[in-house]
């Protein structure tokens, strides 16, 4: 009796010549797929990893136009961090005599926005900040008058933040009514 090695050889090596093909070019002359490691998830940013300023409008509001004031948020951190959801905003009158203003961005897009390192997402908050019902005089009277607001970004303690002018100066939100709106966080444009 004969051995039948004539199949088996032709399997072994066809199997060889199988494993010679992995991890070199295909067909086309592209290469071959490689498998990577899923990408490290992105934690998200918080008050021990970011810097936080509130920059009052710099223009009064008009009957058609609300002043816009700017929550800037900067990771401070060495690795990226994401803002996910929303984002809270209270402000308290310096002289306790009207009720706070509380308001979040969750009416806005709140999808993940992700900070690089030294990285910097702004939003816009929309607000009146001049008595239109009032005499000339009384104008610029609002019952909330901040010069600090607290701001919690999503699933954080909140942190209280001095209000401040473009150019760095101490300010103060003024709010007159309630209706203040926080926009969605995007890229800084500076």
């Amino acid at each position: 009796m004969r051995p039948r090695t004539a199949p088996i050889a032709t399997v072994l090596l066809l199997s060889g010549l199988a494993l010679a093909a992995c991890g070199t070019r295909g067909e086309t002359g592209a290469p071959a797929a490689e498998v990577s490691p899923a990408p490290a998830r992105v934690s998200a940013c918080t008050a021990g990893t970011t810097a936080v300023r509130f920059l009052a409008a710099a223009v009064h509001a008009t009957a058609r136009r609300p002043a816009v004031a700017k929550v800037e948020v900067t990771n401070t951190s060495g690795a990226p961090c994401a803002l996910a959801g929303a984002t809270r905003l209270t402000a308290r009158d310096d002289q306790g005599k009207a009720a706070p203003v509380e308001t979040d961005n969750s009416a806005a897009d709140t999808r993940a926005v992700d900070l690089r390192p030294r990285a910097t997402a702004v939003a816009d908050v929309g607000y009146t900040d001049l008595n239109f019902e009032g005499t000339a005089s009384a104008r610029e009277v609002c019952p909330v008058q901040a010069s600090r607001v607290e701001i919690a970004l999503p699933g954080d303690v909140a942190r209280t933040v001095e209000v401040t002018g473009a150019d760095g100066a101490p300010a103060v939100f003024s709010v007159c009514g309630g209706r203040v709106s926080f926009g969605a966080f995007g890229a800084s444009r500076a």
